[in-house]
């Protein structure tokens, strides 16, 4: 690895469609392994959830607004998970982008990841001429006040990255009334769907991600299925 450019790397994009929450925990951790071994190149997931919450490391159960046979009632799944970050939702018409990456032998640096997430949604949204921004004082993205994408990552034994970021595309917003959004009380939530007035679905946003992605971090080449059918 001393020796590696990350101009020498491919990266394999993936699509495996709308996932169980626990499906997709168990092919990152799967991943994430064969990743540390060497067998499998940096992989990015992009893929959909049924209606999810899930609970970071340093999530607050009051976050949390409906009891769990309520979120039931609502088809509306829950999970403790090994991200960073508090409280979120996923659900259709949601892009989910978890990038499996080796951070070895110079991104070696949680800030600097979490930024360069940042960067890669910010230049998707680029593509669709929408303009956002940072917070210095929450991780995601924001366009005006409204966040429209979260960010909630994990990085394991030798430097591997998993969990990533989801970009409201189409998605239901309504659903997002059922928690406290990453912890931030009063502040919305939008998507690119409300934000340019038309539906904007998540494989229209996929290859935006791809680009950006593979712009921010260098990669040589991308090994991306669905680039053919993204025209």
């Amino acid at each position: 690895m001393a020796g590696e450019s990350w101009a020498d790397r491919t990266l394999a994009v993936r699509y495996p469609g709308r996932v169980e929450y626990a499906a997709a925990l168990s092919m990152q951790a799967e991943l994430v392994e064969r990743r540390r071994r060497g067998e499998v190149p940096d992989t990015l997931l992009l893929l959909e959830h049924p209606h999810v919450i899930t609970l970071g490391s340093s999530a607050h159960q009051d976050h949390v607004l409906l009891s769990e046979p309520e979120l039931a009632a609502r088809g509306i799944g829950l999970f403790e998970t090994g991200r960073g970050g508090d409280v979120t939702y996923h659900g259709p018409g949601q892009l989910v982008a978890y990038p499996i990456l080796d951070l070895k032998p110079d991104r070696k640096d949680l800030h600097l990841y979490l930024r360069s997430l940042e960067d890669v949604l910010l230049r998707t949204l680029g593509a669709f001429a929408i303009s956002g921004r940072r917070d210095e004082s929450a991780t995601g993205v924001w366009v005006d006040d409204a966040k429209v994408a979260a960010i909630g990552i994990r990085v394991s034994s030798g430097w591997i990255t998993s969990h990533g970021f989801a970009l409201n595309s189409d998605t239901d917003l309504s659903f997002f009334d059922t928690i406290v959004p990453c912890g931030l009380s009063g502040r919305p939530v939008t998507s690119v769907s409300r934000l340019l007035g038309r539906t904007v679905t998540p494989r229209e946003t996929a290859p935006a991600v791809v680009q950006a992605l593979s712009e921010v971090f260098g990669y040589g080449s991308v090994d991306d299925p669905g680039a053919a059918n993204s025209k």
